[in-house]
């Protein structure tokens, strides 16, 4: 068959998840189709069509997907700036909205010498330390989940990185570097309790709650974090931390009445949306 015959099989695919309300149908119907056919996306325009069982097994994916699993569950992986990752059930699925924090990340990092010294807290899938130890050669990284499941996810991104994976607590993380990190990058779980019906079905029911709710107003970790970042950092390290967009001027008012932290600033993202806080230790 052509390969005008598998754009029509997209095109279906596509139709599917627009009658489900997928935000975005036609990019994923081809990342589906791209993971059971074994190519990447330039291959999809010279490609033969799916025979009968491949045209099952995009149909089951496409099922699934409209039923609100996330299409990086049906594939396992996620992109996270220049990494691929390994992802599924049990940890949070990384978004492109927090690969700006990073990229502030890199360039603190990349003026601080040869061996800078960095810690990522509420690590999840490893994400963020992945793209670290990737962009900045030498770093010394080290990546702190609590999440038994979410380690898991770590640990096999993690592999072979030169990342330091902990499983623990952020409360009382790394006494051993205290006073000692030049950067502290996090993203905490930031939504209010009350806010659950407004989250994305996708979201809510997928991914873990550890990583997405942290008490009525949505700062009790970013509160704790404040405390341990101020504890790890040195006299002049820097803090990065997305949080969500209505906390665009609370998180900051959380940092400036905190006593241990200046040049507390805030930042968007790509969708000029308030996406993270960056402050400086005193």
């Amino acid at each position: 068959m052509s390969g005008a015959a598998l754009q029509r099989q997209l095109r279906e695919g596509a139709e599917l998840l627009r009658r489900a309300d997928v935000p975005a149908p036609e990019a994923e119907a081809r990342i589906l189709a791209c993971h059971l056919l074994g190519v990447d996306p330039t291959g999809l325009f010279t490609a033969a069509a799916m025979d009968r069982a491949q045209h099952e097994g995009f149909l089951e994916l496409l099922a699934r997907r409209a039923a609100g699993a996330p299409v990086q569950h049906l594939t396992g992986e996620a992109w996270f700036r220049h990494v691929r990752l390994e992802v599924g059930p049990g940890a949070f699925v990384p978004r492109p909205e927090t690969e700006v924090m990073v990229g502030w990340v890199v360039e603190q990092l990349a003026g601080l010498g040869p061996s800078p010294l960095v810690v990522d807290l509420c690590s999840g899938s490893g994400a963020i330390a992945r793209a670290l130890a990737d962009e900045v050669p030498g770093a010394r990284v080290h990546a702190v989940e609590l999440s038994e499941d979410a380690l898991v996810w770590a640990g096999r991104n993690l592999a072979g990185t030169g990342v330091e994976l902990h499983a623990g607590d952020m409360a009382d993380a790394l006494p051993e570097l205290d006073g000692q990190v030049d950067v502290v990058v996090c993203n905490p779980p930031y939504i209010p309790l009350e806010a659950w019906e407004s989250v994305a079905a996708d979201v809510r029911d997928h991914d873990p709650h550890l990583a997405l709710f942290s008490g009525a107003d949505g700062l009790d970790a970013m509160r704790v974090l404040a405390d341990v970042a101020a504890r790890l950092l040195r006299s002049g390290g820097r803090l990065a931390a997305e949080h969500a967009e209505v906390q665009e001027h609370s998180v900051v008012q959380l940092f400036l009445d905190h006593g241990r932290w200046s040049d507390v600033r805030d930042h968007r993202d790509l969708n000029d949306r308030p996406r993270f806080v960056t402050a400086v230790r005193h």
